[in-house]
């Protein structure tokens, strides 16, 4: 997958539609929260929203942040990928 970042964004667009993004927004300088995990209905099933989740982990580990994850993908992502909580703040 060829994903495009910005700042506190990973997506996946084709002729101008936009097809899976995930979302981080800032929360304070230490803290994002994973807000939005999308993926066209034509893409599910293919594992890009893990693929999405994956690239957000390596970008919100990069600037040395945590995480909160308030999406429902995201929040159940997070309890089966345990090798990625590294990044969720606790409390």
């Amino acid at each position: 997958m060829n994903f495009i970042k910005e700042k506190n964004r990973i997506y996946m667009e084709e002729g101008g539609k936009l097809l899976a993004e995930v979302v981080f927004d800032t929360l304070d300088k230490d803290t994002v929260s994973i807000s939005r995990t999308f993926v066209d209905e034509s893409l599910r099933g293919q594992g890009i929203a893990g693929q999405l989740l994956r690239a957000a982990y390596k970008e919100i580990k990069s600037q040395n942040k945590k995480a909160i994850p308030t999406c429902s993908y995201a929040v159940k992502w997070f309890v089966v990928n345990k090798e990625y909580r590294d990044i969720i703040r606790n409390g």
